[in-house]
């Protein structure tokens, strides 16, 4: 991509401007960069850039960027900015181009995702990538708008946040009221406007040229990423530049870990090889020219913790290593509660690390080797190191794991860990390490505590469940008084007015009950689960402060057939099996008997699972929740597959998922479903839910219409071309009239035509209005011509023509949703449409759960469905001059 500043230099006069003119050399780092400025111009907006080919990438995002994946924010593309603008805070003159106020609202580093690089995902016009910043993290794509393909003049794309740890269900645009001063000098709009206030401390310049007062203080989270990536600013006494070189390491700051798999007891196959458990923190060892970080699994530097062990760790060569701390009680075994003992007082030159990972050697990434060449390349490392004590390689077993757990438990070891010898190392959670555990351990969070005549008693502790923190139970030992003098400073810290718990079960409100915001927590041994999914004889371990708490998830061991190695003879992965009543997790979702079948098979000979469909979901999610969310939704139910009995559900049930919404509707006094979140579609996966059927109302007003839905019903005998040619017919009636249209299949023989609806501040249309309208129009197509087209329902009237049903357009009506499967031979869906694809040879049953994945990414189809809505009360008049005129 040219590096061609131009087009910003002619737009900008520099005797006027503060903005800098981009003359400044500034290097790229072995990082990209990105900030986001907050620019009060003619209308307030957020410049999002992005560092690539010596340039900032630059978009006006109107609204500014948004963490709620249902909001998609208009990203216009405007010209190349120089780096050195990454450093710019102040006021633009009026009268000149962007005369305004311009705060650094975000800053930090960005990579990029998939596998085109990030120019070729540019020029396809779908560019993904992840924000590493003080205030925005996570992954983002911008994709330009359908019309601007093809090089035209307008650059318009969309900013849409994914589905992510860092995406949330609504009020996305909270993160731009809670942020309202500058991330690099904390001052507001009106400040920086006027003048006042320190200056924004550098990001970009630091590898540069860089006044003494500039410098950056080492509290100060971007100048600690800019230290350990090598490009420390250092103050002067006099006010000359200096010049900084940055280190030609290729090793990165920190790598995501490896994760394990959780199953009730190790992989049997052969391939495998066994490690001991270690009961301590995490940690990642990164070592540069003697200089060492140590970083817990979410990349927070703990180096000054460790500082003994940071010591042992300086005389190794350059590399990164994945390992775990922990104390040792007398007999060398790792001791959880003296781990916390000696952070909480300081005590931690015994402390040892245990190294089972080479990650990087020097500039050599070492991910993609098996694993054995790694720890054989690791344990070279440390020994010609000197084999320090508090630096341990940890050794493995390539008997039995069922055997290796035995011996690990019988010396109350915690368990072992379980890896495939010849695996990559891949970051994240992967099915090519497993633990297996001696005794039932879980990570919790405490959201309150109980007392006894003013005396603490018990934990009160949760878990994640999708948006959900629910109750699991109380722990009850544990607590000697030294622990309880340390952790109660820490509860009160934390205490709030409410229960902090969601969902049934959750404990009631009394005196002896002190509530806390779920941010602590803690590690626990327990006896097991109960029916009701609460934990048995809950013993405390422990806090732990290297996790997060909106990552602590129920954790349910899985058989571990399902993590067999691939067949040596066709090296194929052996086809996933549970055992009778394994769970599986999908979007934080226990799937119970992932394995029932619910379609005999997709069209492809093999059966559609009940996680097939949970998975499916998780595919379509993001795309599907925006049509049925703030709407009340019924579902088709087939618990034993579609061969078996159906029902249809409107209302809720007892024991109803908590990730679905009750919503209760005038006229009925029982609660109706509602998703209303990504998650809520595994929930209806798990209890067999095949089909979603929306009412078509404006989300979270049921009285209110929200589109219009045209069934085409096709009777015996009639070809799809013919539908086909319906559904373009009542496209260009709805064209005449004022109104936009979508199509889609049904998932059977049938077209929808799908209209969206502009609602009006003022009076609301009616759903008898609604309907009326619907009905005139489907009856004028069928006076035109009825040996083609009918609108009663009597099944003897339709041989040879098209019913046209209009009667989805009523308050209680529903029609199926777009990407909803169908229960019906080859799990077919009803797929949205371009207009392009509703041609003759379109076959609806190309379009089943398999497929849709793979297809709705390639897919531009409803991609301006809110840009379509028009107000139905124009149309009802154009509609009654039409008929008018034609009488």
């Amino acid at each position: 991509m040219a590096n061609n500043l131009s087009t910003y230099r002619a737009k900008r006069d520099f005797k006027k401007t503060a903005e800098p003119s981009g003359d400044v050399e500034v290097r790229s780092s072995n990082r990209r960069r990105f900030v986001i400025q907050k620019h009060d111009a003619t209308r307030l907006h957020y410049d999002l850039r992005l560092e690539l080919d010596g340039v900032f990438k630059s978009w006006a995002v109107t609204r500014g960027p948004s963490l709620d994946p249902g909001d998609k924010r208009l990203a216009v593309e405007v010209e190349d900015h120089p780096l050195d603008y990454g450093d710019f805070e102040g006021t633009i003159p009026k009268g000149e181009y962007g005369g305004g106020t311009v705060m650094l609202w975000d800053r930090g580093y960005w990579e990029p995702e998939g596998n085109r690089s990030p120019e070729e995902a540019l020029a396809k016009g779908d560019f993904k990538f992840t924000l590493k910043g003080d205030r925005l993290h996570g992954s983002f794509v911008l994709v330009r708008m359908r019309h601007d393909r093809d090089g035209g003049k307008r650059t318009n794309w969309l900013l849409i946040k994914h589905h992510d740890a860092f995406s949330v269900d609504e009020d996305g645009a909270a993160v731009l009221e809670k942020n309202l001063k500058s991330v690099a000098s904390g001052r507001t709009m009106d400040a920086i406007a006027s003048g006042k206030g320190r200056k924004p401390k550098p990001f970009m310049l630091s590898e540069a040229v860089v006044e003494a007062d500039a410098v950056w203080d080492s509290s100060q989270g971007m100048a600690a990423e800019e230290r350990k990536a090598g490009r420390n600013i250092k103050p002067k006494a006099s006010r000359k530049p200096t010049s900084v070189k940055r280190p030609s390491s290729a090793m990165p700051d920190f790598i995501a870990p490896q994760l394990c798999a959780t199953l009730d007891r190790p992989p049997s196959g052969k391939g495998w090889i066994h490690e001991i458990k270690f009961d301590g923190y995490r940690i990642q060892m990164r070592v540069e020219n003697g200089e060492v970080t140590l970083k817990t699994r979410k990349g927070l530097d703990w180096t000054n913790k460790w500082p003994a062990i940071g010591s042992a760790a300086s005389s190794l060569p350059d590399c990164i290593i994945d390992g775990e701390i922990c104390a040792l009680d007398e007999n060398g075994a790792p001791d959880f509660a003296a781990l916390q003992a000696a952070l909480s007082e300081g005590k931690t030159d015994d402390l040892v690390y245990f190294a089972f990972d080479l990650l990087f050697a020097g500039d050599e990434d070492l991910r993609e080797l098996e694993l054995t060449e790694r720890k054989e390349r690791l344990a070279a490392l440390l020994s010609d190191a000197g084999d320090d004590p508090l630096l341990r390689f940890v050794e493995h077993f390539e008997t039995g794991g069922d055997a290796v757990l035995k011996s690990a438990c019988r010396l109350s070891l915690e368990g072992i860990v379980s890896k495939q010898a010849k695996a990559p190392y891949q970051s994240g959670r992967s099915d090519t390490w497993a633990k297996s555990k001696c005794r039932a351990g879980h990570e919790v969070v405490i959201g309150a505590y109980a007392k006894t005549n003013g005396r603490f008693r018990s934990l009160l502790v949760g878990v994640n469940r999708g948006n959900h923190f629910v109750y699991v139970g109380r722990v009850g030992t544990g607590y000697g008084a030294k622990v309880v003098e340390t952790l109660l400073p820490k509860l009160t810290e934390v205490e709030t007015s409410k229960s902090p718990f969601t969902g049934i079960g959750a404990p009631k409100k009394a005196a002896d009950i002190v509530w806390l915001k779920p941010k602590l927590v803690a590690e626990i041994e327990f006896a097991g689960w109960t029916a009701d999914g609460q934990v048995r004889q809950a013993s405390f371990k422990g806090l732990r402060e290297d996790k997060p708490a909106d990552e602590v998830e129920v954790e349910t061991p899985a058989s571990p057939v399902e993590n067999e190695v691939p067949d040596p003879e066709t090296d194929k992965p052996a086809p996933k099996r549970f055992r009778r009543g394994a769970k599986v997790e999908v979007m934080g979702v226990m799937i119970s008997s992932p394995d029932k079948v619910l379609w005999p098979d997709a069209g492809d000979r093999q059966p559609v699972t009940k996680l097939d469909l949970a998975h499916y979901h998780e595919a379509v999610g993001a795309w599907l929740i925006n049509h049925i969310k703030g709407r009340p939704c019924s579902i088709i139910r087939t618990p034993d597959g579609i061969g078996g009995e159906q029902f249809f559900q409107r209302h809720a049930m007892p024991g109803t998922s908590n990730l679905l919404e009750l919503v209760t509707v005038f006229g009925d006094k029982k609660p109706y479903l509602q998703i209303d979140r990504v998650e809520g579609l595994a929930a209806i996966a798990q209890i067999g839910g095949v089909e979603l059927h929306p009412w078509n109302c404006e989300p979270n007003q049921p009285e209110v219409p929200g589109r219009l839905v045209f069934d085409l019903d096709p009777g015996p005998d009639v070809g799809f071309s013919t539908v086909v040619e319906a559904a373009r017919e009542i496209r260009d009636r709805l064209e005449d009239l004022g109104l936009v249209s979508f199509c889609k299949t049904t998932g059977g023989k049938g077209l929808h035509v799908v209209t969206p609806l502009a609602v009006p501040r003022g009076k609301k249309i009616s759903w008898d209005e609604a309907k009326g309208f619907a009905r005139d129009v489907c009856e004028q197509m069928a006076l035109d011509n009825p040996e083609r087209f009918l609108i009663k329902m009597a099944k003897n009237q339709r041989e040879g023509r098209i019913f046209l049903d209009y009667l989805r357009n009523d308050r209680m009506a529903t029609a199926v949703a777009p990407l909803s499967p169908r229960a019906r031979p080859g799990a077919t869906v009803s797929m949205p449409l371009t207009w392009m694809q509703v041609k003759a040879d379109l076959d609806p049953k190309h379009f089943t759960v398999r497929t849709v994945p793979d297809l709705l990414k390639k897919s531009t189809a409803w991609q301006d469905y809110c840009d379509g809505q028009r107000p139905l009360a124009q149309a009802i008049k154009r509609q009654a001059r039409l008929t008018k005129a034609v009488a």
